[in-house]
């Protein structure tokens, strides 16, 4: 039971989700002190958007990418800058090998900057942004008959939404009220500065990585269902916090989203493996079917498989050719929201990333 389903949840909250959780509150906290200032430095500049969305998604873990999600789909951003954010992300991939061997994360986040940057610049420079298309085809069509226009629906809806979500203040609070020593106990659990087993005996036998990293989830599964399955910002008009604590609230929400469909993701990868036995190892890593395989695997959303490929790596499982094409065209839980709120945008960057993926990952097995 414990490694079944409470060692997920677990994982789900410890691995990912107070990190999305941090990194999401850090930059509603900009966006809350300065309005629109940052963004809107993005919009007065928009040759600067593919190198920010680089830098952003080259963070480690998905807070930064997943940032630049709604804000493309509110058209502050272009589609190169969020598809710049995702091929240079390496999801949560990223604390496999930072805790493993901090020299060679650089070193593949790096290369990771480099291919998000260009690639990012590429997709603007050749005009693609499915979602200016359907918004071309949405302002030709005629208005319905009682609507004051394109905004007003949106608006509308967004205004229901946050007043749906913003009443669960009590859900919040104890979502960060275990956030702040969860992340205390996720930082040197995860990059192995101390001993589990040491750490649950000063606690009297308490686990408290797994007793934290259960509650964490189920809490974020409690303010996930309040708001009825929907990402915080799944809307084109976003909320405006006008305080901190506004702020940290919808955090949370944008934060249970995450974990709790990565919760879902490494549940079912738990009971793939231990009902089939199949751990990866089993497909073809090598060569540029391996390559393939990788840029392949990125496809699928979300940080657990990804997390267990990097591990593969780690173990010795498979090349360096392999990861990276896995590390490039993965877009980590970042490809979550922006599904939500521009699914055709999603299944085209998605798929746009696999190209610089494949790409890079045979250029590598000719130079090594």
């Amino acid at each position: 039971m414990t490694e079944l389903v409470l060692r997920p949840l677990a994982d789900a909250f410890m691995q990912v989700g107070v990190y999305v959780a941090v990194m999401v509150a850090f930059f509603g906290w900009l966006r809350w002190r300065y309005g629109d200032r940052v963004t809107d430095g993005l919009t007065s500049r928009p040759r600067l958007g593919p190198l920010v969305g680089a830098l952003l998604g080259v963070s480690p873990g998905c807070g930064g990418a997943i940032i630049l999600m709604p804000l493309y789909a509110r058209g502050k951003v272009s589609f190169g800058t969020a598809v710049a954010a995702l091929a240079a992300t390496m999801g949560d991939s990223s604390w496999v090998v930072l805790a493993w061997n901090p020299v060679f994360a650089l070193q593949i986040h790096v290369l990771l900057f480099a291919v998000g940057l260009v690639t990012g610049y590429v997709v603007d420079a050749l005009g693609i942004d499915p979602a200016r298309a359907v918004d071309r085809r949405a302002a030709a069509a005629p208005a319905p008959v009682g609507l004051a226009g394109a905004g007003g629906p949106d608006l509308a809806g967004s205004r229901r939404l946050l007043g749906g979500l913003l009443p669960h203040v009590p859900a919040s609070t104890a979502f960060w009220g275990l956030t702040t020593p969860a992340f205390a106990v996720s930082v040197p659990v995860v990059f192995q500065l101390v001993d589990p087993g040491a750490l649950t005996r000063s606690f009297g036998g308490v686990d408290p990585y797994l007793a934290l990293g259960v509650l964490g989830s189920l809490t974020a599964a409690l303010i996930f269902a309040a708001g009825r399955g929907r990402l915080a910002d799944d809307s084109l008009e976003t909320a405006q916090p006008r305080s901190l604590r506004a702020t940290l609230r919808h955090s949370a929400h944008e934060a249970s989203f995450v974990t709790v469909w990565v919760a879902v993701a490494y549940l079912g990868w738990q009971v793939v493996t231990t009902t089939t036995g199949f751990d990866g190892s089993q497909l073809a890593l090598t060569g540029l079917v391996g390559v393939l395989v990788g840029a392949g695997i990125g496809l699928i959303p979300g940080c657990a498989v990804q997390i267990v490929f990097t591990g593969l790596y780690v173990s010795g499982g498979l090349p360096l050719p392999t990861l990276v094409a896995n590390a490039i065209s993965q877009d980590g839980d970042a490809l979550i929201p922006l599904a939500a709120l521009r699914r055709h945008s999603a299944a085209l960057a998605t798929v746009v990333t696999t190209v610089p993926a494949a790409a890079v990952g045979a250029a590598l097995l000719v130079l090594l």
